[in-house]
């Protein structure tokens, strides 16, 4: 289909007068409206006004400019139906060929902080969303424009194809057009319906519109009998699992990206160099220390029979010390993540092709909602970004705990955070010792969580333990205090705190309240 005319209006202008150019270097005339048709203009091209086109001005400060019948007429004719051509000639609507179109920046303004109700409104697109919509239904005879990225393609295949474009890359465009418009109404439903009375938003619309870009159909999910895909956020968080950029190895599976995602949440939480490795989705090995093959190595210790077949991840660049640390102990990976890596690592790595090696920015910023699917419904919560400081804690023992042990405490409750409750984390010097997670009940995470230590030849004298909620009673401080523990940091809240806080004194153990749960289910 060769393009003749094109409707050209446009909120995010960028690589538009090069685009228009293109066009009309092809003879494609140009229609367009208010601030794209003046642009177009300055930049020398002959550009019509759609109110010169249609003999009706912008009225209404801008709300009715391209809703008319020789606009849409010109859309929405098939041009495969003599009698839809007929009407046109009979009205002298001649066919509109292509509409580039993105809309009001209404995302971008409710955004703002100081965002007002009626700036909302305001920026809530009319004409442009039916222009698409028209566009892409009739994408037979119509192309439809809504991605500046697009521009060089399409331009590339008017020059080839004697200013024409295929079927494909109209239907193509049509499917990312009502994409586009699908995203431009879930944005505006979602942030009118999460309004109270006084207008203010809250935490979570009445009706939840989610979009999700599907990256890949993997292999198969978490087993081979289940079907899987992997989809993005179309705007994911920065240093989200979602932009990792895989340097080397096979293809990525569910588990990989679900346990991945793990690992790397949790070391992305740590401010000194830390590794921490996952198993099913549970830290077995987390460690800091001032250089990252030191923390590997502390990581790697805790279990190493957990850590075979494990994920990685560290928080900063990864190189050739830190590799040969792990061949030396032929650590078998399955996945490998880091902010960077050096280009020694890199060599040293790729001599394992079946390592999936990730690169992904490193930076602390979530998503403002954590999903989960259950039947007929969603569970939707804010995400766990609470992280206990020192100032946090209270002393509820007759002993207070020392610097040394503070630190260790807020280490091994950082760890506890990513562990499946109920989870007991023993850490000292900057190291997990023992992890219990996903017991129903706390003792019995307990009891494992010191076995793990003992059966790795981890020594729990003096070691520091976290609990990701308050014991329900004392038989949990009974095995703590006869592993060896110092030092015990839990949220407290329980109602036999008192019997709990007796049992740390009998043993004489340090004890803090943080008053901050954080279960992980």
């Amino acid at each position: 289909m060769k393009i003749r005319q094109a409707l050209i209006s446009l909120s995010n202008k960028n690589g538009a007068v090069e685009f228009a150019q293109g066009l009309v270097a092809h003879g494609v005339r140009l229609l367009s409206t208010g601030g794209t048709a003046g642009m177009l203009r300055d930049a020398g091209l002959p550009v019509t006004e759609v109110g010169e086109y249609t003999g009706f001005p912008e009225m209404l400060d801008g709300r009715v400019k391209t809703l008319h019948p020789k606009v849409h007429g010109g859309i929405l004719a098939r041009r495969d139906l003599p009698e839809h051509m007929a009407t046109l000639a009979q009205h002298g609507i001649p066919t509109i060929d292509l509409v580039c179109v993105n809309l009001y920046p209404f995302r971008e303004t409710v955004a703002r902080a100081d965002a007002t109700l009626a700036d909302a409104i305001e920026n809530i697109d009319i004409g442009g969303p039916a222009m698409l919509r028209s566009s892409a239904k009739n994408y037979p005879g119509v192309a439809v424009v809504t991605d500046p990225a697009d521009y060089p393609a399409l331009l590339a295949e008017l020059a080839t194809s004697d200013g024409a474009l295929s079927l494909g890359t109209r239907f193509a465009l049509a499917k990312k057009a009502f994409v586009h418009t699908a995203r431009y109404d879930a944005a505006i439903a979602n942030w009118l319906t999460s309004l109270d009375e006084a207008t203010q938003p809250g935490a979570f619309p009445e009706q939840l519109q989610l979009a999700f870009d599907r990256v890949e159909t993997l292999r198969y999910g978490e087993n081979p009998h289940q079907q899987a895909a992997f989809y993005r956020d179309p705007t994911p968080p920065a240093g989200s699992i979602a932009n990792y950029r895989q340097i080397q190895g096979k293809e990525l599976s569910y588990n990989n990206i679900a346990d991945a995602d793990a690992a790397w949440e949790c070391v992305k939480t740590f401010d000194t160099p830390a590794c921490v490795i996952i198993k099913h989705a549970n830290p077995c090995g987390v460690a800091v220390d001032a250089h990252l093959v030191a923390a590997y190595e502390k990581a790697f210790q805790t279990d190493s029979t957990s850590a075979f077949g494990g994920i990685i991840a560290f928080n900063g660049t990864v190189d050739v010390d830190v590799v040969a640390a792990m061949n030396a102990r032929r650590h078998f990976v399955e996945v490998l993540l880091a902010p960077a890596f050096s280009e020694a690592a890199r060599a040293l790595l790729a001599a394992k092709q079946n390592l999936r090696v990730l690169e992904l920015p490193l930076a602390r910023v979530y998503h403002s909602f954590e999903l989960k699917r259950v039947g007929g419904g969603l569970l939707v919560q804010t995400p766990d970004r609470f992280n206990v400081q020192a100032g946090d804690l209270k002393v509820v023992s007759k002993i207070a705990p020392t610097d040394a042990q503070v630190e260790d405490l807020l280490f091994a409750y950082r760890v506890a955070k990513f562990v499946k409750s109920n989870a007991i984390v023993f850490c000292g010097r900057g190291m997990t010792l023992g992890v219990g997670a996903g017991q129903m009940s706390r003792v019995d995470s307990t009891r494992i969580a010191a076995s793990k230590a003992q059966s790795a030849g981890l020594d729990l004298a003096g070691s520091c333990v976290a609990s990701d909620a308050f014991f329900p009673f004392r038989d949990g401080l009974d095995v703590v205090a006869s592993a060896g523990a110092s030092a015990v940091i839990q949220p407290g809240g329980s109602m036999r705190d008192e019997e709990v806080i007796a049992a740390a004194d009998e043993h004489g153990l340090a004890m803090v309240f943080t008053g901050a749960r954080h279960f992980r289910h």
